[in-house]
C-alpha cells in the first residue's frame, strides 16, 4: 500500500478514522529498531532486549582475544624467520609483509559472503574455525622436532626443508584465510548493534569504534610484551600455543552473546549489483539523462529494492551511471522493470557512485599502511642492533618495543573520546568533534613525524657504530639503548588512533546499508596493499642500491647500510600522500540516506508508513 509522503499517509489514515494505527506505528518505532535488523531467530529486534552496549562486551572480547592471537604471531614473526628458519633480513621482511598483506586481502572474500549470502554472524563463525585450525598447525610446526629445522652450529645454520616450510606456511596462510572472514565483519557487526535511525544510539556508535580499536590493542599489548618474551625465552612451541588457546576463547566469547545480537539480513551480492549498473548503463549509452532526476527509475512502494537497505538520494556526480536508471519504451514493453541488467534503481546506481567517491580517500590509506607495517619489520630489525639490556641480566626482545605503540593507542583512545571530542565539538558544533576525514588527515600528518623520528634514530645509531668501529661487526650490539626507538613507536600509535579508527568509522558510515562488510573489507585492503607496497619498496631499494657490488641500504649487517635513507623515502612518500589526501577530502561529498524502517505488527515499514 505504497504512498508518496508521510503527510498523505497520515491524511488517509485520519479520513478512515484509523488514528490508532498511526499511534501504534509510533509506539512500535520506539519498541523496535528502525534499521531493519532482526535477532538470531529472525524476529524484529526489540531495542530493550538486544544490541546496544549490552551486546558489545562479547564482540569486544572476541576481538581482543583474536587480535592477541594474531599479534602473537605477527609481532615477532620476523624474529622467527631469521633466527629459527634462518632467512636473511630482506627475505624475512618481505615474507612478513606479504603474509600480513594477505591477511588484509582475504577480507574481500569474507565480505562478499557476509553481504550476499551468510550474513556477518555466520561468516565470523565459519572463518573463526579455519583460523583456529591454522593456529594449531603453526603451533605443531614449531613444536614437533621433525617439522622444524635444526639449530645453528656455530656460524652454520641448516636451511629448513621443503616439507618444514610447507607445514609452517600452510598454518600461516590458513590464519590469513581465517582472518579474512573475521576482520571485515566484526567491526561492522559491532556497529550493527547501534540503530542508525536512533539519534542516541548513533552517537554511541562513534564511541564504539574507539573502544573497538582499544580492545584490539589490549590484545596486542599482551602479545607484544608477555608473548614475545615467552617466544624468545621459553620457546616458540609455547609462544604459538598460547595465542592458539586465546583464539579458542575468542570463539567462545563470540557465541556467548548470541541471544543479544542484532543481525542485518544479507542484501544479495554487492558485486553483482555493481556489475548490473555498469551493464545497464552501457546498454543505454546513447540515451540522454533527463534533467529532472525524479524521472529516473526508483521503486515507490518499498524503502528500497535492496533488502535491508534504505533509499539513497540522487547525486549529480558520475552522471553516465544514471543511464542505468533511465526508463525506456523497451523497458515498459519488454517488462524490463524486473530485469536489473536492463534497468536499475537510483539507489542501486548510487551504491556504485558511493564506492567511486570513496576510492581516492581509500587509495591514500595505502601509503599510511606501508608506514604502519614498519613496526613488525624494519623497526624490529633496527632494534636487533641496539643495546637491549636492562641491568646485567635482563634483555628486552626487540619486538617487545611495539608495546609502546600499543600503550600509545591505549592512552590516545580515552584521551580522544573523553577529552578531545568534547573540547573540539564546542567549536565545530559536531557531536564527534572532527569529521572522519579531518581525523584521518591528522593521523597521516603524525605518520610523517614517525618516519622522521625513525630516520633520526638510525642516523645516531650509524654514527655510534662508526665511533666504536663496529661498522663491520654484525654480532655486537651498538652501545645505544633500544629505548631510543620509543618516540617512533609512540608516534605510530597516535597516528593509528586518528587514521585507522577514522577509517573504520568513515567506511562504515559512508557505505550503503547492504555493502557495509564489503566497504570494511576495502578499508582493510589498504593495509594489505600497504604491506605489499612496503615489500615492493624494499625490493626496489635493494635492487637499486646493490648494483655494482654495493651492500645496499638494507644489508644483513645494518651497520654497513643506510636504513635511514629508507625511512626518509617513506617520510617523503607520506608527505606527498598527505597533500593528495587533503585535495581529495576537500572535494568529497557525504552520502545521504532518505528513509528509515519501522516495524509494525510483524511487518516492516519505511518512515512514510509504506509497507516494505
Amino acid at each position: 500500500m505504497g504512498v508518496e509522503g508521510e503527510g498523505s499517509v497520515q491524511t488517509a489514515l485520519l479520513e478512515e478514522g484509523n488514528t490508532a494505527l498511526l499511534q501504534e506505528g509510533k509506539d512500535s518505532e520506539e519498541e523496535y529498531t528502525g534499521d531493519g535488523s532482526v535477532d538470531f531467530w529472525g524476529r524484529p529486534s526489540v531495542k530493550e532486549n538486544t544490541g546496544n552496549w549490552r551486546a558489545c562486551p562479547f564482540i569486544l572480547g572476541n576481538e581482543c582475544c583474536e587480535r592477541l592471537a594474531y599479534y602473537g604471531i605477527n609481532t615477532n614473526l620476523v624474529t622467527y624467520l631469521t633466527k629459527r628458519l634462518h632467512q636473511g633480513n630482506a627475505t624475512a621482511a618481505k615474507n612478513v609483509t606479504t603474509w600480513a598483506g594477505t591477511c588484509y586481502l582475504t577480507p574481500l572474500l569474507g565480505a562478499v559472503l557476509a553481504d550476499a549470502y551468510w550474513g556477518r554472524y555466520w561468516t565470523i563463525a565459519a572463518f573463526s574455525t579455519i583460523y583456529f585450525i591454522g593456529m594449531t598447525t603453526l603451533t605443531l610446526s614449531a613444536s614437533v622436532s621433525s617439522l622444524k629445522p635444526p639449530s645453528c652450529v656455530g656460524s652454520v645454520c641448516p636451511a629448513a626443508s621443503v616439507g618444514q616450510y610447507a607445514v609452517f606456511f600452510l598454518g600461516l596462510y590458513l590464519i590469513a584465510l581465517g582472518t579474512g572472514g573475521i576482520k571485515p565483519c566484526v567491526s561492522s557487526f559491532g556497529a550493527d548493534q547501534f540503530d542508525d535511525t536512533d539519534a542516541k544510539e548513533k552517537k554511541k556508535k562513534g564511541s564504539f569504534f574507539n573502544w573497538f580499536y582499544f580492545s584490539i590493542n589490549a590484545g596486542a599489548l599482551v602479545s607484544s610484551s608477555v608473548l614475545v618474551w615467552v617466544q624468545d625465552n621459553v620457546g616458540w612451541g609455547w609462544g604459538f600455543a598460547i595465542p592458539t588457546i586465546f583464539m579458542g576463547l575468542a570463539i567462545g566469547s563470540f557465541f556467548s552473546g548470541t541471544p543479544l545480537y542484532r543481525l542485518q539480513k544479507p542484501g544479495g551480492s554487492p558485486v553483482t549489483r555493481m556489475c548490473q549498473v555498469v551493464v545497464a548503463s552501457l546498454r543505454k549509452l546513447r540515451k540522454k539523462v533527463p534533467l529532472d532526476h525524479s524521472h529516473l527509475y526508483e521503486v515507490q512502494d518499498r524503502n528500497s529494492a535492496i533488502q535491508g537497505s534504505r533509499k539513497l538520494e540522487h547525486t549529480d556526480e558520475f552522471k553516465c551511471l544514471d543511464k542505468a536508471a533511465i526508463i525506456t519504451d523497451d523497458d515498459v514493453r519488454k517488462g524490463g522493470f524486473s530485469n536489473p541488467w536492463r534497468l536499475c534503481t537510483v539507489t542501486q546506481v548510487e551504491e556504485l557512485k558511493i564506492l567511486l567517491r570513496m576510492f581516492p580517500i581509500w587509495a591514500t590509506g595505502i601509503v599510511f599502511a606501508a608506514v604502519y607495517s614498519q613496526i613488525s619489520t624494519m623497526f624490529v630489525e633496527q632494534g636487533m642492533t641496539l643495546d637491549t639490556s636492562i641491568g646485567s641480566k635482563f634483555h628486552i626482545p626487540p619486538a617487545s618495543l611495539s608495546v609502546f605503540d600499543v600503550l600509545s593507542v591505549m592512552v590516545w583512545v580515552p584521551v580522544y573520546d573523553r577529552l578531545i571530542v568534547p573540547i573540539v565539538s564546542k567549536y565545530t558544533k559536531r557531536e564527534r568533534g572532527f569529521t572522519e576525514l579531518q581525523r584521518m588527515g591528522i593521523g597521516l600528518f603524525i605518520s610523517i613525524l614517525a618516519m622522521v623520528a625513525a630516520a633520526l634514530v638510525e642516523i645516531r645509531r650509524l654514527s655510534i657504530a662508526k665511533t666504536y668501529d663496529l661498522v663491520h661487526d654484525e654480532g655486537t650490539p651498538i652501545p645505544m639503548s633500544i629505548f631510543w626507538q620509543i618516540p617512533q613507536y609512540f608516534l605510530v600509535g597516535a597516528s593509528e588512533v586518528f587514521t585507522f579508527v577514522g577509517q573504520l568509522e568513515f567506511f562504515y558510515d559512508q557505505s550503503p546499508d547492504a555493502m557495509r562488510s564489503l566497504c570494511s573489507a576495502l578499508s582493510l585492503l589498504t593495509t594489505a596493499l600497504g604491506n605489499y607496497l612496503s615489500s615492493l619498496i624494499v625490493t626496489v631499494v635493494m635492487y637499486a642500491t646493490t648494483k655494482g657490488g654495493n651492500v645496499g641500504w638494507i644489508p644483513d649487517n645494518l651497520n654497513e647500510g643506510h636504513l635511514d635513507y629508507y625511512f626518509w623515502v617513506l617520510a617523503s612518500l607520506s608527505l606527498l600522500n598527505l597533500l593528495v589526501y587533503v585535495s581529495c577530502a576537500h572535494r568529497y561529498k557525504y552520502k545521504k540516506s532518505q528513509l528509515k524502517f519501522i516495524t509494525l505488527n510483524g511487518l516492516c515499514y519505511d518512515d512514510t508508513l509504506a509497507i516494505t
